[in-house]
């Protein structure tokens, strides 16, 4: 077996770009998601207990992405901590564990509603262990769900729906059968050996699904040239996790917008350098495989 993010690492590096400088101008890497005007098509992870990182690390992450104009996903916490990370103006979206009890599901859709959360969503690929068996995640069972549960959390609730965790066409198209807006395609920094890159799959999901959801692509995104490739290959936005957390940790909410900021200005050259003026414009015809 091999390692997913070792995997996913030599995927990126083996996609090579062309320049395309003559009547290049300065890119624009603003985006409208979910009806909501972003200055940057970097978005935070759903990441978890970064208050381990800092103090109030979840709301300073949040806080972080809100300065750049970024969209922040949320992972598992307590309804303090989505609260505290929506006062911070941030627009955060809620990524809920697939409980094994589903009322605890529809209990924490009504905290991030009542939080003023941006979005909710599921992480469905956090519901086996290693050996097959159902999962436990700080002392809470988790359980796969069914097409019809999922209809149900998607219809409980106004705000869109994101799925996390998605890594083949079969579920993105389940994503749009349940009334879903969007998608994380990922495959949450190797939770299981062996697994296809995110990226490597994106463009046979993107043809499978259109433009009937947001697609989003996280694990391995470390800089803006990840996430040019990303975008080029299908992409309406990313995720950046592991990238940001030592600069939150050292810095706090200054430190992730710095990482974040630098992440984008990159973007922003790359997407000069290849004669790209907006996000829309940027497909696959400059991208060369080795």
């Amino acid at each position: 077996m091999r390692d997913s993010n070792e995997i996913t690492r030599e995927y990126f590096d083996r996609l090579l770009l062309e320049m395309r400088h003559i009547d290049s101008v300065k890119a624009d890497t603003k985006i409208t998601i979910f009806g909501q005007q972003f200055d940057t098509p970097v978005a935070t992870a759903a990441l978890s207990h970064m208050n381990n990182q800092c103090e109030n690390g979840m709301a300073k992450m949040a806080l972080g992405a809100k300065l750049c104009g970024a969209l922040c996903f949320s992972g598992m916490g307590e309804k303090q901590e989505i609260v505290d990370m929506c006062a911070t103006g941030a627009k955060v979206i809620k990524i809920i564990k697939p409980h094994e009890n589903n009322e605890t599901v529809f209990q924490e859709i009504r905290d991030a509603e009542e939080a003023g959360a941006f979005g909710i969503g599921m992480d469905i690929d956090h519901a086996f262990r290693w050996d097959g068996e159902y999962d436990v995640v700080c002392d809470l069972p988790m359980k796969s769900k069914s097409l019809e549960e999922m209809k149900s959390f998607v219809a409980s609730s106004k705000l869109p729906f994101v799925v996390k965790g998605v890594l083949s066409v079969q579920d993105a198209l389940k994503a749009v059968e349940m009334g879903a807006k969007g998608i994380i395609v990922s495959h949450h920094h190797g939770i299981m050996a062996s697994c296809v890159p995110p990226v490597m799959i994106l463009p046979e999901i993107v043809e499978a699904v259109g433009d009937k959801l947001t697609i989003f692509v996280d694990c391995g995104i470390e800089s803006g040239m990840d996430a040019f490739k990303a975008l080029a290959l299908g992409a309406d936005a990313v995720c950046v996790g592991r990238a940001i957390m030592p600069p939150l940790k050292e810095k706090g909410e200054q430190g992730v917008c710095e990482k974040m900021t630098s992440m984008t200005n990159e973007l922003k050259a790359v997407m000069s350098r290849t004669g790209f003026a907006t996000l829309k414009d940027i497909d696959d015809s400059v991208i060369w495989s080795i």
